[in-house]
């Protein structure tokens, strides 16, 4: 492995302001710190296993679950690894099990087989679908219960398809050997994992939060608190397909899967991808900054459980508190009512009531009612700077050493995270405890002493100090697809693509380019002619899209709206006045019901690597829609029916895509088999015929 240097590396000193050359100093010296820390890592040792499978799933979130159901289902051997020890990711680990539908697609049940059937499992486990109660969703839920029920239906799903299903839960990918493949590009021929176990004597996993944890589980040598099983995945040698007398040669012998909540193997193999605000453009024309922002992604969040008392409870101040209560808000005078934000996800109501009060801040709370924390204003934890983003970014991971061989340790900033965590516990305390409020001045905000926090191994959130395993994650690394027809720097989803936003407002004229500006509304006229570009009609007197674009290749659906919970202005973002970043909420607001293209799953570079969940290519307006519960599950079963059906014809995801706008007989075939196998690609009436979507809320 090669070593860093010692000396302060230039592209780090270069910037320094004197009024903040100490602060940047100190940073600095932090990031140095760590990158020697890396690069002193002790080198891989033998692996301790070696694994054969035909579908390696990294993560094991929605979309990583999906995946694997897929590929259960068809017979396959699927090897799943999360960084936890739960499946499920929001559901479970995440401790978002609070299911983000909208009104429209739920009414008609518009989602994918599998979806179906774990909504159908919560039903069947509480005899209701919503057993809290929650205003929020039509089910919310205890998150050990998604982690119990998910899993028992992919062993289910392994049973009924003859698949073998591999589970390495608290494991990470370290390694990947990616080396020229059969059809020009590259190749994913195996990774090196590394699984994490209490060693003799030791607590559990859970016993210690995320952050306390993290670096040691991506370092080789066993330590005072793990034992390490290294295990290396490989491809099964055998042609699984040969028992349906379908010999077809194979130019990929197994599919990886990137599952993970923040796009980790996309910056381990540093394959192309954004992360954060993308420039302004004709195709992005609400975004924040006009050259980019790649340190502002969507706030992160450690959610919690806490139950309501019959009497008040005593409540200790953490030694923090101070430090994050200058943030902590109801943040609107309509959101100013604790009863509100108690039952808004509430996952369990001792006293389920066949009718409540229409109005949310009348809904009661009985003692043993157990509420789950999002808020934006309150738990979320939303960094914005170079100086504390929590995904690094490429040029970061590069100064780090996590490039390197061997290096990888994450890609996340580990202070952030205890920060992070931090945070949501004091969050906890200001909502039993304060008595201010950030956003809207004294006398707003009251005590509300009748309530515990839920912590151990056996709480809802299954860790000993009671927060989620892992964060819930709103944003991470993007892929950019690979060029082609109409995407010539990559495919790309973009803001425009899905927003039903009112681009006739002043803000786009003055600040898009007069020749950005007109291509903005060539392309909402669907004017992009080059006829209509040489006549030069007055586009904004047409009628804008009324629709999401339709793509060709669509592989399935999701609806929700454009949510931000923007990064803030300042570091740390607990900062005392701190804002938002500004126009971060722009591009927020109501979405058409959209597609997810086989294209947005398909990196550059590496043949045989699928992307699902939140790192597909979307552009940073879109990915705010493209990020809930319906949409992950939704993604991975395109990634994993593409893997299966990839094998079976002995054909390359990429080449399924690469004659487009002609037609692709095999990528009919695929979609054929998904709508038929209870997969939608499309809503109803989805037409290029069809302008009458304004009906879907």
């Amino acid at each position: 492995m090669q070593r860093q240097s010692q000396l302060l590396p230039q592209h780090l000193v270069r910037g320094i302001s004197p009024t903040r050359s100490c602060f940047s100093l100190l940073v600095s010296l932090i990031t140095l710190a760590l990158a020697t820390s890396v690069a002193d890592a002790t080198p891989p040792r033998a692996p301790d296993q070696e694994v054969a499978c035909e579908m390696l799933v990294a993560g094991g979130g929605l979309a990583g679950a999906a995946s694997a159901y897929e590929s259960l289902l068809a017979g396959r051997t699927v090897c799943i690894t999360d960084i936890t020890d739960w499946i499920g990711g929001q559901i479970s680990s995440q401790g978002t099990s609070a299911l983000d539908e909208r009104p429209t697609q739920r009414q008609q049940l518009l989602y994918p087989r599998g979806y179906l059937e774990f909504r159908e499992s919560i039903q069947r486990k509480y005899g209701r679908l919503n057993p809290g109660q929650c205003w929020v969703s039509e089910s919310c839920f205890m998150p050990y219960d998604g982690h119990k029920l998910l899993f028992e239906q992919l062993e289910r799903a392994a049973k009924r398809g003859k698949g073998t299903l591999k589970w390495y839960p608290n494991t990470v990918i370290k390694e990947l050997d990616i080396s020229p493949g059969t059809e020009g590009g590259e190749q994913i021929q195996s990774a090196i994992a590394i699984q994490i176990k209490p060693a003799p004597g030791q607590p559990p996993v859970n016993a210690e939060p995320l952050s306390q944890i993290l670096e040691d589980a991506y370092r080789y040598e066993n330590s005072a608190r793990f034992n390490k099983n290294i295990v290396r995945f490989v491809p099964m040698t055998r042609d699984r397909n040969s028992r349906n007398g379908n010999n077809v040669a194979q130019p990929a012998q197994w599919y990886v899967i990137d599952a993970t909540e923040t796009g980790e193997l996309i910056g381990l193999a540093d394959v192309p991808y954004r992360l954060g605000v993308d420039p302004r453009s004709p195709l992005e024309p609400s975004a924040s900054s006009a050259e980019g922002n790649p340190y502002c992604t969507q706030g992160f969040t450690y959610t919690f459980a806490m139950q309501a008392t019959k009497e008040p409870q005593q409540h200790v101040k953490p030694a923090f508190y101070d430090r994050y209560a200058p943030y902590y808000s109801y943040e609107l005078e309509r959101l100013a009512n604790f009863n509100l934000v108690y039952t808004y996800r509430r996952i369990w109501s001792e006293k389920y009531q066949k009718t409540l009060p229409s109005n949310p801040r009348e809904y009661p709370i009985n003692p043993g009612d157990i509420s789950m924390q999002n808020w934006t204003w309150g738990n979320d934890y939303r960094p914005g700077t170079a100086q504390d983003n929590l995904i690094y970014t490429r040029q970061q991971l590069e100064s780090t050493g996590q490039l390197e061989p061997g290096g990888w340790m994450g890609g996340l900033r580990t202070e952030t995270l205890q920060a992070g965590e931090e945070h949501a516990t004091g969050f906890f305390y200001w909502l039993v405890q304060g008595t201010t409020d950030s956003q809207l001045g004294d006398g707003v905000k009251q005590p509300n002493p009748n309530h515990r926090y839920l912590s151990g191994l056996d709480s809802p959130m299954g860790t000993a100090n009671g927060l989620s395993k892992y964060p819930y994650m709103r944003e991470g690394r993007r892929i950019i697809g690979r060029p082609g027809w109409g995407h010539p720097e990559g495919f790309m989803v973009w803001e425009i693509d899905i927003s039903r936003a009112d681009y006739s407002n002043e803000f786009y004229r003055t600040n898009l380019l007069p020749e950005d500006y007109r291509r903005l509304w060539e392309s909402l006229s669907g004017l992009g002619t080059l006829e209509a570009i040489g006549q030069r009609p007055n586009l904004e007197g047409r009628p804008s899209r009324s629709r999401s674009t339709i793509f060709p290749d669509s592989v399935g659906i999701a609806h929700y709206a454009i949510d931000f919970h923007p990064c803030m202005t300042l570091s740390p973002p607990e900062a005392p006045g701190n804002t938002e970043l500004e126009g971060e909420r722009r591009g927020a607001g109501t979405a058409y019901p959209f597609q997810i293209p086989l294209r947005a799953l398909i990196p550059q570079r590496i043949d045989n690597l699928l992307i699902a969940g939140k790192s597909i290519a979307t552009s940073h307006i879109a990915a705010a829609a493209y990020r809930v519960h319906s949409f992950e599950w939704s993604s991975g079963v395109a990634a994993g029916k593409t893997a299966n059906f990839s094998l079976e014809k002995g054909i390359l995801p990429y080449q399924l895509v690469d004659n487009l706008p002609q037609r692709e007989p095999q990528l009919e075939e695929l979609q054929t088999r998904l709508v038929d196998s209870g997969n939608p690609v499309a809503f109803p009436n989805t037409s290029i015929f069809n302008n009458t979507w304004e009906d879907w809320k």
